[in-house]
């Protein structure tokens, strides 16, 4: 009986992975065939460049006659997205398997190449799904990025051309929390923030990045008799090493990372395997002060970062800003 129940486990699996494979294979015939109308329509509105109103006469005169025989899948708004697709991807052979009809109309909207470079990397790497690849175009993930890497780092490391090196290259500063439904007016300890975060651990976990994986909360670090606690543990299978979160809802201070430095130093002298590399230590805070870190910390640090948290999606205006901010400092 054992084995019929694991010969049925195999072969529903089987069933499962060869649907999933149809599926994207249907769906990438779809978009190779938008893309292929989208091409005659852009060539054949060249020929008739003469005519300021050729293109919107075009679309709709192909719109009525598709769209009663095809479906509302070839309405006027349909085609005109179908040309804007070629030629925001004018290379058929650009064109990724792995991503849906539905990542595309997405990533139409970007209009930076090297923005839209790093999405279509980062999506297929880590296999988003439209809804966490929205979130992240939205949530300004690749200009967050930017505050503390060049442009061509970020790209390598979404493509897998180059791994991150240090703590720097794989927080990012801030971190944007507004999935965890949390008012920016209330005022709250951190052992809410803690709980909100482990109730939305996937997002969580989608916000820090690659190579993730959760560990523990309140991990317990027993030295002759004191008791101490590591507010939440993870493990990052790119750097191969613990990287351990501290939540602050005040102002980081400087007993706040000589503590989570205490931490990093015990995982790394009682924790980590010999083939592993030093652990990490995030400071997660409300409001930090670049200096108590800077002054705080050893010049040569590359493991102990303090990072800010939002809970709310930022503005380009703040970003902008905040570039800014950092170009000051060089």
């Amino acid at each position: 009986m054992i084995v019929t129940q694991h010969l049925l486990t195999e072969i529903k699996a089987i069933i499962t992975q060869a649907k999933e494979k149809a599926i994207r294979a249907v769906d990438h015939e779809r978009v190779l065939m938008y893309w292929h109308i989208g091409k005659r329509i852009f060539e054949e509105e060249q020929q008739g460049k003469d005519r300021a109103d050729y293109g919107e006469y075009l679309i709709k005169y192909l719109a009525e006659q598709l769209q009663p025989e095809f479906g509302n899948g070839f309405s006027r708004r349909q085609l005109a997205f179908f040309r804007q697709f070629y030629r925001a991807f004018p290379i058929v052979n650009t064109l990724c398997s792995q991503l849906g009809w539905s990542h595309y109309k997405l990533l139409m909207r970007i209009d930076n190449q090297h923005k839209k470079d790093f999405f279509i990397a980062e999506t297929i790497k880590n296999n988003w799904t439209v809804r966490q690849l929205e979130r992240q175009i939205h949530s300004q993930l690749y200009e967050r990025l930017l505050l503390s890497n060049d442009k061509e780092s970020v790209l390598a490391a979404a493509r897998g051309e180059q791994q991150p090196v240090d703590a720097k290259t794989i927080i990012k500063d801030p971190l944007v929390l507004e999935f965890l439904g949390l008012k920016r007016e209330a005022a709250y300890y951190e052992k809410d923030l803690e709980g909100a975060i482990i109730s939305n651990l996937q997002d969580f976990l989608l916000e820090l990045g690659n190579g993730f994986a959760f560990i523990a909360r309140q991990k317990r670090i027993h030295l002759e008799g004191d008791d101490f606690f590591v507010d939440l543990v993870c493990y990052n299978r790119l750097l191969q090493c613990f990287v351990l979160f501290e939540i602050k809802t005040g102002k980081l201070t400087h007993q706040d990372l000589g503590q989570l430095q205490m931490y990093v130093h015990y995982f790394d002298r009682m924790e980590k395997q010999a083939h592993e590399n030093p652990t990490i230590g995030v400071l997660l805070c409300a409001e930090k002060n670049n200096a108590v870190v800077k002054f705080t910390l050893p010049e040569n640090n590359k493991h102990i970062v303090a990072s800010k948290y939002q809970l709310y999606m930022p503005t380009e205006e703040q970003l902008i800003a905040a570039m800014e901010k950092e170009m000051e400092r060089f």
